[in-house]
């Protein structure tokens, strides 16, 4: 339960109204005044304790990052990594026509053709690029020299693509860092489409779709523990949080509800092992509240002039200020409440 919820199925409210007293559920059903008084009550205890909002929800072992690479090579795909494994700066990702297309590292995507006379950061990018991979491109200063050229048809040659001296998207995809396939969606023999294979980062993480009525529990920074298959629980934070809410589908259809993309980050992602979309149980934790009053959440009233109430075990009813819910309580303040006084509760 959720702070500012209305619960459906408390307690009926309390309503004074010319000396007399009726009951009004919280739909806003009018009862007669007799069925509201025979109706069984039973008692709990106000308690002080800390109170945490908590609730574990599940989540998926993968990696960061998984998207459909964008491909610009036409041809036939004739080859591609295994799925699972891992490519670094210089490295193939797939195959088409023979011609490999090259991983290289920075932040600025091939949106054009780079050859003799282009500058900008994408060159110096690819200047970066190609020193690292051990061809010398001159001072790595954004301008498409001729020693820039030299080096781009060094690198072609120990690549196996044609020694054209331009460099373009059908030759070069361009990332953070390295990249892990993690699934192939165009097979060799068929012909390379807008995408051949669904890569991600190394990095490890849980993946959770979490319900958007639960978004106050998806905090940057927040501290969860995660139950790994056959490995016990594990210590991690929340390290991503989706900005965009996205609606569920059944069959086809949005169900009404919404679920924003949480990742979390394990404290020791050696943990996590090779498993890949294995299912996974996260606690998260929301807000914590130390030393409160809280009493069960169906012993609030709903009252006519608004807000809630508690009915004492002396048949006075008090107005509350309520505060967090969590686990099935309320926190709770009010003049004259104090720990162990009784208030009614419906009898189960």
């Amino acid at each position: 339960m959720r702070h500012g919820r209305v619960i459906a199925g408390a307690a009926g409210a309390v309503l004074l109204a010319g000396g007399g007293v009726a009951a009004l559920t919280l739909t806003g059903r009018q009862d007669a005044p007799a069925a509201a008084s025979a109706a069984p009550v039973a008692t709990a205890e106000i308690t002080r304790s800390d109170l945490a909002d908590a609730e574990a929800v599940d989540g998926t072992l993968g990696y960061s990052g998984r998207r459909r690479l964008p491909n610009h090579a036409d041809g036939t795909v004739t080859r591609v990594r295994e799925q699972g494994s891992t490519v670094g700066r210089g490295g193939w990702l797939y195959r088409v026509d023979g011609r490999p297309v090259i991983l290289m590292y920075g932040d600025i995507p091939m949106y054009r053709t780079l050859s003799s006379g282009s500058s900008g950061k994408d060159v110096e990018q690819l200047e970066r690029n190609l020193k690292a991979l051990g061809h010398d491109p001159g001072t790595v200063d954004g301008d498409f020299s001729w020693l820039t050229a030299r080096a781009v048809r060094r690198w072609q040659d120990a690549a196996g693509l044609a020694e054209t001296g331009s460099v373009d998207a059908a030759q070069v995809v361009v990332a953070s860092g390295r990249l892990r396939i993690a699934e192939v969606t165009a097979e060799p023999g068929t012909a390379a489409g807008r995408s051949v294979v669904t890569t991600t980062s190394t990095r490890r993480i849980v993946h959770i779709d979490l319900d958007s009525a639960d978004q106050q529990l998806a905090r940057i920074g927040a501290p969860v523990t995660v139950e790994l298959p056959g490995g016990g629980p594990a210590r991690g934070r929340i390290t991503s949080v989706g900005t965009v809410a996205e609606p569920e589908m059944d069959g086809g259809r949005p169900t009404g509800a919404s679920t924003i993309d949480l990742e979390v980050t394990l404290a020791d992602p050696r943990k996590l092992g090779r498993l890949d979309q294995a299912p996974v149980t996260v606690n998260l934790r929301g807000e914590h509240r130390r030393d409160v009053l809280s009493v069960p959440v169906e012993a609030l009233l709903a009252l006519r002039e608004g807000g809630y109430g508690l009915r004492l075990a002396d048949h006075r009813t008090v107005a509350v200020e309520t505060g967090l819910y969590a686990s099935g309580r309320v926190e709770v303040s009010g003049a004259g409440l104090a720990e162990g006084m009784k208030v009614e509760v419906p009898q189960s």
